[in-house]
């Protein structure tokens, strides 16, 4: 098992910009859907309309699980398929007027669009999600080989509070 560390984890999710996110609906059928996000504060953050299912779903159970894939490539031979690093954890989310976001949350994520309140077509809305328990990583911090051994390519790390702000 690779040895790694909850700031190492948070600085990979941080250079990333997509994430999957595992909801479960209002009837018990699970969902994922990609989103673009943004850490800040110990949370990862995005965006959706309040009257999106993803919204819906979180509103009806704030228990989510999120991946985030790491692309992975062999330098000089781009061609050759490797599947990627992943960070897997689950955590709580939480869906906030996008006027309540934190300023550098809403630079990141609305790239200065201006946000009316929508009306019939629904409101913009951030959705924060807190992890919790531990982050499992696969080829974080592992070379392209050594995602060939599973047992050294996998990782545990707690999915502690970000110091990044």
């Amino acid at each position: 098992m690779v040895d790694i560390t909850s700031e190492a984890v948070w600085d990979a999710i941080a250079r990333e910009n997509f994430m999957v996110i595992g909801m479960v609906s209002a009837r018990g059928e699970a969902r994922t859907a990609g989103v673009m996000h943004h850490v800040h504060e110990g949370r990862l953050w995005f965006t959706t309309n309040d009257r999106e299912w993803k919204a819906r779903h979180i509103a009806a159970n704030p228990s989510v699980s999120v991946t985030v894939p790491i692309a992975k490539r062999v330098p000089f031979m781009p061609w050759i398929k490797v599947p990627a690093a992943t960070i897997t954890f689950c955590g709580d989310a939480e869906t906030v007027p996008v006027a309540d976001l934190p300023p550098d949350v809403s630079r990141a994520l609305l790239h200065g669009l201006e946000v009316t309140d929508g009306g019939e077509r629904g409101a913009l809305v951030g959705v924060g999600v807190h992890p919790r328990g531990d982050f499992v990583t696969y080829g974080v911090g592992v070379s392209v080989l050594g995602m060939r051994d599973t047992e050294q390519a996998r990782g545990r790390a707690p999915a502690a509070a970000s110091a990044m702000a």
